[in-house]
């Protein structure tokens, strides 16, 4: 069978694929579909699963667990060509020359195709604007990705325009300033105030085991470790202290980092839906322009607003600071004002 082809696939699943993880008895009676398409049709609701001659059900989650007997339907779509397309997405670029691009990400931008999200990425735009000169460096679906942001975290971002360009910054990335230059800065708005003016968060990370599309603080995860400082505290209209503005450096790069470790300390990220949602007593203590601020931004309030590396080409160290967008500017006015 070829994975190009729109077909229906019916598997009975026999109990002795070596694991009851759907994705994983997937990829033993289905060896035609590589395992990333197969969690790609997963996660999109392609595989159904009947038990017991009850009806058929999409089961979203890669890590469910089947039982013998079970009948395993795949609708296979005709794939999705596996190049990305250039398309014409405004770009704030801060720097371009001949080896990088420094652009000014905005809210709402994925950066690179996944499922669900296969077009309208920064990798689209790039594509658009530095045309082939771009192809093949990082892989097809992340030419010259070297790091990445949220979907709805702003600001700074430097991607690769050739090989020389993407070996040198992704040495850089993978080092994250132990042994050169490379700053990466974030600005984050935190419920709470911290007991001390800076500290560091060093916990280890993984996937949520619960939620697949979480991570959290596990001691089986990587490496993670940010470093936070205070820049300004905020009182609700009570007078009393309700939230931070942060100054974070990262000295990994793992998934959600700044959102997972603020959330660990009990000082999660304000707008953050996945790993700060229970804070609505904190923020209904707010005066009501820094309320509709807040529910205007519809965002975790989170900015890479600073950039340092080494040139890949001339070794020059360059850095770049990209100021509050908008949204989190008028937060941040507002909660200065106890408005």
């Amino acid at each position: 069978m070829s994975a190009t082809n729109d077909v229906t696939l019916d598997i009975t699943v026999l109990g002795d694929e070596g694991s009851v993880r759907l994705d994983r008895v997937l990829a033993v009676r289905s060896p035609a579909l590589s395992r990333s398409r197969l969690k790609a049709l997963i996660l999109a609701g392609q595989v159904k699963i009947s038990r017991n001659a009850a009806g058929a059900d999409p089961v979203r989650d890669p890590a469910y667990h089947v039982a013998a007997g079970d009948t395993i339907t795949i609708d296979v779509p005709p794939a999705i060509a596996p190049e990305p397309e250039g398309e014409d997405i405004a770009l704030d670029i801060v720097f371009e020359d001949d080896d990088i691009i420094v652009i000014n990400k905005p809210k709402g931008l994925v950066v690179h195709p996944a499922a669900g999200h296969e077009t309208g990425t920064l990798v689209n735009a790039l594509i658009a604007h530095c045309g082939a000169t771009l192809s093949g460096i990082g892989g097809v679906k992340r030419p010259g990705i070297v790091h990445r942001l949220d979907k709805d975290t702003t600001g700074l971002m430097v991607v690769a325009k050739n090989d020389q360009a993407h070996q040198s910054l992704s040495a850089q990335f993978a080092d994250h300033g132990r042994t050169n230059e490379m700053r990466r800065g974030y600005m984050a708005f935190a419920w709470g105030i911290p007991n001390r003016q800076r500290g560091t968060v060093d916990a280890p990370i993984d996937r949520n085991p619960h939620i697949r599309e979480k991570m959290a603080v596990r001691d089986t995860g990587r490496e993670a470790v940010t470093h936070w400082e205070v820049l300004q505290s905020f009182d609700d209209r009570h007078g009393k202290p309700v939230a931070t503005l942060l100054a974070c450096q990262l000295e990994t790069g793992r998934t959600h980092q700044i959102r997972v470790h603020l959330a660990h300390i009990n000082h999660p990220l304000m707008g953050d839906s996945v790993y700060g949602p229970h804070f609505k007593t904190k923020a209904n203590a707010l005066g009501p322009k820094s309320q509709k601020a807040l529910a205007e931004l519809g965002r975790q309030a989170l900015h890479a607003y600073m950039l340092t590396l080494e040139h890949p080409r001339t070794g020059e160290v360059m850095q770049w600071i990209s100021d509050l967008p908008a949204d989190l500017a008028l937060l941040r006015a507002r909660l200065a004002a106890t408005e």
